[in-house]
């Protein structure tokens, strides 16, 4: 069980990386403030934001033994950060394969996109182990014993199950998303975080909830217990089917129903992360 010193330090840790990523990213638009090749940048850092928080959110969790309420309070409060940080970011394949089908973002530019959410999530993943052999807590020196790797699969379900929480994960979230102009502009970001945070608890004990595949390459993909080609599956196939599935509904059955478009043309998930720099 997590103690209070240990989850000091792993708070600690997540303000310090959100504050080293924001720092980046202010420096690089900065820097570069009208190269059209910023936004690739913003996607690395973001990505690599959000999934360094989640190693450290699923060692208080597996590891640590922390109390499923205290759990979901720091994934709602982390992904409202996200939300309001991630600068035009997407931080997901599916986010940037959904904006590809309605047209708001080239292939090539998605395709770029998405090979920068990869590189960030392995980045993740190999930094994260160097910060833990700091041995800031008792929680991180523990860790050290597995030689800083996940110990066991965390697909606890028949695969098509798993695959089916992933999809329909995926499905609520961007459904979510697609529908936030229903929302005043103030509250979207709490909105989908609380969205975000129920996904979690209802599918969390069966998949993790990631329904991100750069974010489930980062920090699942490693564990043992299954194969490459199942935790794909179950990861990757699971939420594009889901954010497809989302697409289909809001995109052409409703309007077809209804006779109207009811989702705006230029809507995308990056509505999340609109805040003007200051």
């Amino acid at each position: 069980m997590a103690g209070m010193a240990d989850l000091t330090v792993s708070l600690s840790v997540l303000v310090g990386i959100v504050v080293f990523s924001e720092v980046a990213r202010r420096t690089a638009l900065y820097l570069f403030p009208k190269r059209n090749w910023i936004i690739y940048v913003l996607e690395l850092i973001s990505t690599f934001q959000l999934c360094a928080c989640t190693h450290e959110l699923k060692l208080l969790a597996e590891v640590g033994g922390l109390e499923p309420q205290i759990g979901l309070t720091l994934t709602f409060l982390i992904s409202v950060v996200h939300g309001f940080t991630f600068h035009g970011a997407i931080c997901t394949p599916t986010g940037a394969l959904e904006q590809v089908c309605r047209g708001t973002l080239t292939r090539e530019s998605a395709l770029t996109r998405i090979s920068c959410q990869l590189i960030a999530a392995v980045v993740a993943r190999s930094v994260m182990p160097h910060v833990w052999a700091l041995a800031l807590s008792d929680l991180h020196t523990q860790h050290s014993l597995t030689g800083f790797k996940c110990t066991n699969s965390p697909v606890n379900a028949p695969l098509l199950w798993a695959a089916a929480v992933e999809l329909s994960c995926a499905f609520v979230l961007h459904a979510a998303v697609s529908n936030l102009e229903k929302v005043e502009e103030k509250y979207q970001v709490p909105a989908i975080a609380a969205v975000i945070t129920a996904l979690v608890y209802a599918g969390g004990h069966l998949t993790g909830a990631v329904f991100n595949p750069a974010l489930a390459f980062s920090i699942q993909f490693p564990c043992p217990g299954n194969t490459f080609a199942e935790y794909t599956f179950v990861y990757w196939i699971g939420p594009i089917l889901g954010m497809t599935g989302s697409l289909l509904l809001f995109d052409k059955a409703v309007p077809a129903i209804s006779g109207k478009r009811t989702i705006s043309k230029n809507l995308n998930s990056n509505r999340l992360q609109k805040k003007k720099m200051k």
